[in-house]
């Protein structure tokens, strides 16, 4: 039986079923959350009334049912547009949060923040990190930024689905905290193809060397998970490091080396015979 859901938030919409949300739904609805869905592709509606959602065609319905809202889009764009002046998401009541778990530039979710608080809607960023299997398993990190109070109604949304819970402080900074992740762990992974892949050309046992590598100072979360990362987000996690750091006037010279390497790195992530040749 489901634990009743905790604190005045009772519904919680999410809003984009993709590869973070799906889990996230099913996460909500056990531990009692009524959950309300809406993704632009109704392909997805089935999977996510199989994990306990109520799917809204019309993202306005979900705004006004909602006690709390999870945005999982995947661009700056979709934010926006949900965010509008005359969205769907500002058609929310008075106090309903906004939580914005999608990737995007801290100056994005501090202006959506002031025009939602103009409506009375308390709009926080709530990014994840940990990747999709973790989504799955419910023990994602959440970095959570926004006033105190707000912050602390959402805290047991963000616990169905977080073993860990972040607070950055003011809106915005949670952002930063999931773009400095990201500069860290996409480093970490092509470092990984590099150190491998000249252990590779000089013939050693690749699987023995990385788990020796994970005994050591060079162990990392990419290298433990080695094969698993898609790079699905790669080059859009870095253009937006690389964004905000020529907004703050910050050289980042390994972040920009990486940037580059991303790039050509994911059609050959993990094969090694390929990557670095001519």
């Amino acid at each position: 039986m489901a634990n009743q859901a905790a604190g005045d938030v009772k519904t919680v919409g999410v809003v984009g079923a993709g590869r973070m949300g799906q889990p996230i739904i099913g996460h909500l609805a056990r531990k009692g959350f009524a959950v309300l869905v809406h993704d632009v592709d109704a392909g997805k509606r089935a999977t996510a009334e199989s994990r306990g959602g109520r799917w809204l065609a019309d993202p306005a319905a979900l705004a006004r049912e909602s006690d709390a809202i999870l945005v999982c889009v995947g661009y700056d764009r979709e934010i926006r547009e949900l965010l509008a002046d005359d969205g769907p998401l500002l058609q929310s009541r008075p106090g309903t949060i906004v939580a914005i778990l999608s990737t995007v530039l801290p100056a994005t979710v501090r202006e959506l923040a002031e025009r939602a608080a103009g409506r009375g809607v308390p709009l926080v960023d709530a990014t994840v990190c940990r990747g999709g299997w973790a989504a799955d398993e419910g023990t994602l990190l959440s970095f959570v930024a926004g006033d105190a109070p707000v912050v602390e109604r959402l805290r047991p949304v963000l616990g169905a689905y977080s073993s860990d819970i972040v607070p950055t402080g003011s809106v915005g900074s949670a952002q930063v905290a999931k773009a400095v992740n990201n500069m860290i762990m996409w480093a970490c992974l092509v470092a990984n193809h590099e150190g491998l892949a000249l252990a590779h050309r000089y013939g050693l046992d690749i699987e023995a060397m990385r788990r020796a590598l994970m005994t050591t100072h060079s162990a990392n979360k990419c290298l433990e998970l080695w094969g698993r990362q898609t790079m699905a987000w790669a080059d859009d996690d870095m253009a937006i490091v690389a964004a905000m750091a020529k907004d703050c006037g910050l050289t980042l010279r390994q972040a920009q080396a990486v940037q580059a390497i991303c790039s050509e790195l994911k059609p050959v992530r993990f094969q090694l015979d390929k990557y670095g040749s001519s």
